[in-house]
């Protein structure tokens, strides 16, 4: 895909997440890396409201080039490019059952939500939870990064979800389902579950590394 079809791709994804209540404001935001640096949304600019043109334009090393001024957690997506060479792009959202988890007290920090489903453990793997910082932190980002060669997810505490993909699409596709299953979490909190099991798991994550 030429850097004008990715463009074009980030908008209309921020879109979708947008009108589906994914994020809100001018929170959440997208990257993508190129061959010779990344694309990522603009600060203070809506997901639902993105132009082409003026997504921001970094060089490898995170710097700006062209384009609006770049979303000022930049730092959470380059955390997760330096330990991930297969990670083609990142999204970073607000999301309503996410950010519920991540305010919970008692989680479990080095994998948040449990196995309910397939698909979860396939496209999201262990989650672990990032202790809480300040919005804008550069520590964030170096906490992120402690993680990333270990997992393609991680939950900021009191925040929300950081996911990596070998594509825009796989990380877009890994945020949602890991926001359904949040929802799902917390709809099954106070009920008998069934779980799937530990086999059923280790099966998967042979199958589907993290």
């Amino acid at each position: 895909m030429n850097e004008t079809r990715l463009r074009e791709r980030i908008c209309e994804l921020g879109r979708s997440l947008f009108l589906r209540g994914l994020t809100f404001g001018s929170s959440g935001n997208i990257s993508v890396r190129l061959e010779d640096g990344f694309l990522a949304t603009p600060t203070n600019v809506s997901l639902g409201d993105l132009d082409p043109a003026r997504l921001s334009r970094l060089d490898a090393e995170g710097r700006h080039l062209a384009g609006d001024p770049p979303t000022k957690e930049t730092f959470l997506h380059l955390g997760m490019y330096r330990k991930r060479s297969e990670a083609r792009a990142v999204v970073h959202l607000h999301s309503t059952w996410s950010v519920a988890v991540s305010c919970l007290a008692d989680i479990d920090p080095e994998d948040v939500l449990p196995p309910l489903t397939a698909y979860y453990v396939m496209r999201v793997g262990r989650l672990p939870l990032v202790p809480y910082y300040p919005p804008g932190d550069p520590a964030l980002g170096l906490a992120v990064e402690g993680l990333a060669d270990r997992h393609r997810a991680v939950l900021l505490a009191n925040h929300g979800p950081v996911v990596a993909g070998r594509d825009l699409e796989s990380a877009v596709y890994a945020i949602e389902e890991l926001e359904a299953t949040a929802k799902l979490y917390l709809i099954l909190r106070d009920r008998p579950v069934r779980l799937l099991s530990t086999a059923a798991v280790e099966e998967l994550r042979r199958r589907f590394p993290d």
